[in-house]
C-alpha cells in the first residue's frame, strides 16, 4: 500500500514553478480527455470513435485530470436528490460494512502469511503477466476494491463514486492508481454522508419541530430545551452542503474537501457545540414529557410510525447532531490516511482534523460540564466529615469513580482466616485530584475519614494468597488528611472492579500488555462490533468499527483500552468487540492513528496560510 502511494504521489508531481509545465497544463486543458493504449483494447467498453477525447496521451497524471470535464450541476443534484437512506441508516451500514472489510482484510492478509511467502516484486512481475487476463475485468473492480459500500439500498441508483455514469464513460478509472480511486470514494463518502444527514435533519425540523399539533402541547420553554438551535445546525448544514456540491461540479475527479471542512470547523461548526452541550438538559427534558404528558408521548408516537421515519424513534434525530460531528472526524482521518505524505492535501486534511478534535472536545466538554456540576453538589450535599473538611465543588473537578470496597481490619499479627470481620465495608469517591475515603451512614450519608491528593496514591497487586484474599490489592496515601502516610488492604468484588479501582487509582502505572509511558509498534487490538453505553464513570462509549489497543483485560469479561481515533481510555465489556489477530493489520492500524496525530512540522505550518489562500481563490 505504501508502494502504491509513493507510486502516485510520484505521478502526481509537477512542478508548479515552471513557467513552461504551467503553459502545457493550460495547452493541454484547452483539448479533450486522454487515455492510455490500453484504453481502446477489447472488454474496456471504449473505442476511440466512441470517444474520440482517448487519442493523446498527456505528459503528467496531474494534466490528464485537469483536461477533465466538469460533472453537470443537474446530474449531481439529481444523485444527492436519490439518496434513499436517512443519516442513522447511512451511518449503520457504512460502520458493518467498514467491521467486515476489516475483517476480510484480516482473513486474506492472515492467509497470505501461512502461505509462500512473495515478495512485492514478485507479486507485481506475476499481475503483469496476467494482465491481457485482467483487461478483460471491468475497470472499476479491477482497479479498487473500495471500503465502506455507500448508499447500498434499493432506492439508490449508485453505490460509490465510481459507479457514477460520468465517471465510468470518462476513462478516468483507467488513469488513477488504486489509492487515489479508494482516495476519491472516502472524499465522495463525506459528501453524500452530509447529504443524507441534511435529509435527517430536515425531517427533524419539518416533521417534529414544526407539527402544529406538538406546538400546542409543548410550552416554548420545553420546545426550545428540547429541539434548542437545530435550525441553525440544518443551516450551516445546508452551506456546506452547498459548497461541497460546487466542488463536486468542478470536476468528476474531485480536487478536495477537506479546505472546506477546515472552514466551516474553524468559522461555523460552533453551533454544534451549543447544540450538544444541551444534551443534559434534552434528555432530562424528553423523559419528564414522556412521563408526565400524555398527549406528547401518544403524539410522538403517532409520529414516529409515520413511513418517512422509517421506523427510527424521535430520540435518534434529537440525537443527530452530536453523531454527525463525530463522524465527520472519522471521514477526514479516513481522508488523511489516504493523500498522498508530505503533499498539500495532506497539510489540508490534517488542518481540518484538528479543528474538528477542537470542536468535539468543546462538545464533550460541554456536555460533561453540565452534568459534573449538579453531580459535584450532590455528592457535597451528603458527605460529613469526621476530619478537617475538604472542598468537594471546584470547576476543574470532576468524579472518576465511586463504590464500596471492603478494608481489611486488625493487624497483620491479629489476622485469622477465621475472623468474622475480617474485613469491614468502606466507601471511596474518587476524583480527578482528590481521593475521598469514607464509611456510609444512615440516611444516604457517608462519613469522611481519610483523604489524599490523587497524585501521592500508590497501589499493588497482592499475590494470590486464596479465596478469602483474592482480588485484594494495597493502596498506599504517601500523605494523607493528618500530612503522614497511610496504607490501606482492600478487598474488590471481583477481579474486574479490583483492575479497574488500581487503573483508576494510579493510571500511570504499566499495564500487562503496554506501558502507559511508552509506545509500542504492536500490542493486542479490537475493534467494536456491538455499540456500548458507558454506564460507569471509568468506562468508554463504544461506537460500531471503533479500533482499541488493549491495555489490560480481565479473566471476567472486562477490557481496559485505548481508542486509537482520540487516545480516550477506559473500561468496557469484552463481548462488545473482537480481536484483531493479524499483526500486520493492527501495524497498520497504529501506523495510521500516528500519521492522523502527528504533531505540525515546521514546512507545514509555513505552508499552512499560503493553502488557505489557494482554497479561497478556488472557491
Amino acid at each position: 500500500m505504501e508502494l502504491l502511494a509513493a507510486a502516485f504521489s510520484a505521478a502526481c508531481a509537477v512542478d508548479h514553478d515552471s513557467s513552461t509545465s504551467e503553459s502545457d497544463t493550460r495547452d493541454s486543458a484547452a483539448g479533450h480527455l486522454p487515455g492510455s493504449e490500453s484504453s481502446s483494447t477489447p472488454g474496456n467498453g471504449t473505442t476511440p470513435e466512441e470517444c474520440p477525447a482517448l487519442t493523446d496521451s498527456p505528459t503528467t497524471l496531474t494534466e490528464a485530470l485537469q483536461m477533465i470535464h466538469p460533472i453537470p450541476a443537474d446530474s449531481w443534484r439529481n444523485l444527492i436528490e436519490q439518496i434513499g437512506l436517512l443519516y442513522q441508516e447511512y451511518r449503520d451500514k457504512s460502520t458493518l460494512q467498514e467491521i467486515e472489510t476489516r475483517r476480510q482484510q484480516d482473513a486474506e492478509i492472515q492467509g497470505n502469511s501461512d502461505g509462500s511467502q512473495v515478495g512485492e516484486d514478485a507479486g507485481e512481475e506475476e499481475e503483469e503477466e496476467e494482465g491481457e487476463e485482467e483487461e478483460l475485468a471491468s475497470p472499476p473492480e479491477r482497479r479498487a476494491l473500495p471500503q465502506i459500500c455507500l448508499l447500498s439500498n434499493p432506492h439508490s441508483r449508485f453505490n460509490l463514486w465510481q459507479d457514477l455514469p460520468e465517471i465510468q464513460s470518462s476513462g478516468v478509472l483507467d488513469i488513477l492508481q488504486p489509492e487515489e480511486i479508494k482516495l476519491q470514494e472516502a472524499m465522495f463518502e463525506l459528501v453524500t454522508s452530509e447529504a443524507s444527514y441534511y435529509k435527517s435533519l430536515n425531517l427533524l425540523v419539518s416533521h417534529f419541530m414544526e407539527n402544529e399539533r406538538l406546538k400546542k402541547i409543548l410550552h416554548p420553554s420545553e420546545a426550545h430545551i428540547l429541539f434548542s438551535n437545530v435550525l441553525d445546525v440544518m443551516a450551516v448544514s445546508e452551506r456546506f452542503l452547498l459548497e461541497l456540491e460546487h466542488r463536486m461540479e468542478e470536476n468528476i475527479v474531485i480536487s478536495d474537501v477537506c479546505d472546506i471542512v477546515y472552514h466551516y470547523a474553524a468559522d461555523h461548526f460552533s453551533v454544534y457545540i451549543t447544540y450538544v452541550s444541551n444534551q443534559t438538559y434534552q434528555e432530562r427534558t424528553y423523559k419528564q414529557l414522556l412521563q408526565e404528558k400524555a398527549a406528547f408521548r401518544e403524539l410522538i408516537a403517532q409520529l414516529e410510525l409515520d413511513p418517512k421515519c422509517k421506523g427510527l424513534p424521535f430520540s435518534s434525530f434529537l440525537i443527530l447532531p452530536f453523531q454527525r460531528i463525530t463522524r465527520l472526524k472519522l471521514l477526514v482521518q479516513n481522508i488523511l490516511k489516504r493523500v498522498e505524505e508530505r503533499s498539500e492535501r495532506e497539510g489540508t486534511a490534517l488542518d481540518a482534523h484538528k479543528e474538528l478534535e477542537m470542536v468535539v472536545k468543546a462538545c464533550n466538554e460541554g456536555v460533561r460540564k453540565m452534568s459534573r456540576t449538579e453531580q459535584m453538589i450532590s455528592i457535597q450535599k451528603k458527605m460529613e466529615f469526621k476530619i478537617k473538611s475538604v472542598p468537594i465543588i471546584s470547576h476543574s473537578r470532576w468524579l472518576l469513580k465511586q463504590g464500596e470496597l471492603q478494608q481489611m481490619s486488625g493487624p497483620k499479627t491479629s489476622r485469622t482466616l477465621r475472623t468474622k470481620k475480617l474485613f469491614r465495608e468502606i466507601y471511596l469517591f474518587l476524583f480527578n485530584d482528590l481521593l475521598v475515603i469514607c464509611r456510609q451512614i444512615p440516611g444516604d450519608k457517608y462519613q469522611v475519614f481519610d483523604s489524599a491528593p490523587r497524585g501521592l496514591l500508590r497501589v499493588e497487586e497482592l499475590e494470590d494468597q486464596g479465596q478469602t484474599l483474592a482480588n485484594v490489592f494495597i493502596l498506599r496515601l504517601l500523605e494523607n488528611a493528618d500530612d503522614r502516610e497511610a496504607t490501606y488492604m482492600l478487598k474488590a468484588s471481583s477481579q474486574s472492579e479490583m483492575k479497574r479501582w488500581m487503573t483508576s487509582l494510579a493510571p500511570n502505572r504499566r499495564t500487562k500488555f503496554v506501558s502507559f509511558t511508552s509506545r509500542l509498534l504492536d500490542c493486542p487490538q479490537v475493534q467494536c462490533v456491538h455499540p456500548y453505553v458507558a454506564q460507569q464513570p471509568d468506562e468508554l462509549t463504544l461506537e460500531l468499527a471503533d479500533i482499541l489497543n488493549i491495555l489490560e483485560k480481565t479473566e471476567d469479561g472486562w477490557i481496559f483500552g485505548e481508542r486509537l481515533h482520540d487516545q480516550e481510555r477506559g473500561w468496557f465489556p469484552s463481548s462488545m468487540t473482537e480481536e484483531i489477530l493479524n499483526p500486520k493489520i493492527r501495524s497498520q492500524n497504529l501506523k495510521e492513528c500516528f500519521r492522523v496525530h502527528k504533531m505540525e512540522d515546521p514546512q507545514r505550518s509555513q505552508n499552512k496560510d499560503r493553502r488557505k489562500l489557494g482554497s479561497r481563490n478556488r472557491q
